[in-house]
């Protein structure tokens, strides 16, 4: 017999329960939600109870923060995955859902925590921020939500920790509808210097979705990034179109300067039911068939081995949580391809470069650990694509 709480966690396609993780109400997808509107990546540590008043009435009681930075720092990142502290170049466009009217504060509290640049001024949406930039899909501010705020927060800050010298954007769409983010994405993917967009939300897979392959995904010289999902073996959207790189969750250890991951078993990742296998999967015939596999590469998701993010705990007060799940890999990911210098024409093109390093040294293979019905292997697999960065060869 299902349980309850087993049946109920199928029904809406959440997280895993995990009394010590709070999947935000934006993380988990509705029946009513599918093919329609999408949903946040990221889930929270807790870390000390206070009671707070928050727009979801069965997480008030709930304020995972904590005295000060803790889980992971950009300096442990970037060992854990051989990069530089410095680098960066043009721009990488974070595209979210709603309006965050404290990007800006936000984001220049991590910055100046990690000695990274900050934006000086007080306009988060001038057009001569040199370090971060706030751009609406359309001419006005979207209305707030603190979900997805916390999304953009993670999504912002590690972009820029990954890679410090590139300009941030945070493109707010008017809504989480896929109508209103397929237009922030297309804004995005125009604004000047930008050569990645990441992407941390998701939506189950649709037909309906294969047309935005063409129509939304298709800037020169603009490679797509995506968050896997939260739930083991789930196949979400953006994630699983041959357009955009899939990015899976680890957990992760690191023991001075050597790193060790196995698959997160929230990871996202399968065998797509819409598209087809692409051409940079031919030589994984074996493992995905005539489908579209993924994700294609992988880096830090387990809340339990989570990152140090400022973000809000309400409409108006932010503060230190600790944050994970594959909205935390996909901006990581994003940095350092950002990072590598590498200007890549497509996506395609990019992906074609990743699987052409598979099995190399540019990554490292993570073979344990499961995530729903896959199971990471040596080689390429469904949990973890690739493997992770080892350095930036890769890119």
């Amino acid at each position: 017999m299902i349980s309850l709480a087993l049946g109920l966690q199928q029904f809406f396609n959440a997280p895993q329960l995990d009394p010590n993780i709070l999947f935000p109400s934006t993380s988990i997808e509705r029946p009513i939600d599918r093919g329609l509107v999408a949903h946040t990546n990221h889930a929270i540590l807790l870390g000390d109870f206070r009671g707070i008043k928050d727009e979801y009435p069965y997480e008030a009681a709930l304020a995972p923060t904590y005295a000060g930075p803790a889980g992971f720092s950009p300096s442990l990142i970037r060992t854990a995955y051989g990069v530089p502290s410095t680098g960066g170049s043009g721009a990488i466009a974070v595209v979210i859902a709603y309006h965050y009217p404290n990007a800006m504060r936000d984001f220049n509290v991590f910055a100046t925590q990690f000695g990274l640049p900050t934006q000086t001024g007080t306009n988060q949406t001038a057009t001569t921020n040199s370090v971060f930039q706030v751009v609406y899909q359309g001419t006005a501010a979207p209305t707030q939500n603190t979900g997805w705020n916390q999304e953009a927060a993670m999504d912002i800050e590690w972009t820029h920790a990954m890679a410090p010298s590139a300009k941030i954007y945070l493109v707010e769409a008017n809504s989480a509808s896929i109508t209103d983010l397929n237009a922030a994405i297309v804004k995005a993917a125009s604004l000047p210097g930008v050569r990645a967009v990441s992407m941390s939300f998701g939506a189950t897979e649709s037909t309906s979705f294969s047309t935005f392959d063409t129509t939304v995904f298709n800037k020169t010289g603009v490679v797509y990034f995506a968050s896997a999902g939260d739930v083991g073996g789930e196949k979400i959207w953006p994630a699983m179109s041959p357009k955009v790189v899939s990015v899976g969750g680890t957990s992760l250890t690191l023991s001075g300067t050597t790193a060790s991951e196995k698959a997160w078993n929230g990871t996202g990742g399968g065998l797509s039911a819409v598209f087809a296998r692409p051409s940079y999967q031919s030589a994984l015939t074996a493992i995905v068939g005539t489908k579209r596999g993924g994700p294609d590469i992988a880096a830090v998701a387990d809340p339990y081995t989570g990152a140090a993010v400022y973000a809000p705990s309400n409409t108006t007060t932010s503060t230190w949580m600790v944050f994970g799940g594959t909205s935390l890999s996909a901006p990581i990911i994003a940095g350092i391809y950002n990072l590598s210098g590498i200007v890549s024409a497509s996506s395609n093109a990019e992906l074609t470069r990743i699987y052409g390093k598979l099995g190399t040294t540019s990554f490292r293979d993570v073979t344990t650990g499961t995530a729903g019905p896959n199971t990471a292997k040596v080689g390429y697999d469904l949990t973890t694509g690739v493997g992770t960065p080892k350095n930036l060869t890769g890119f």
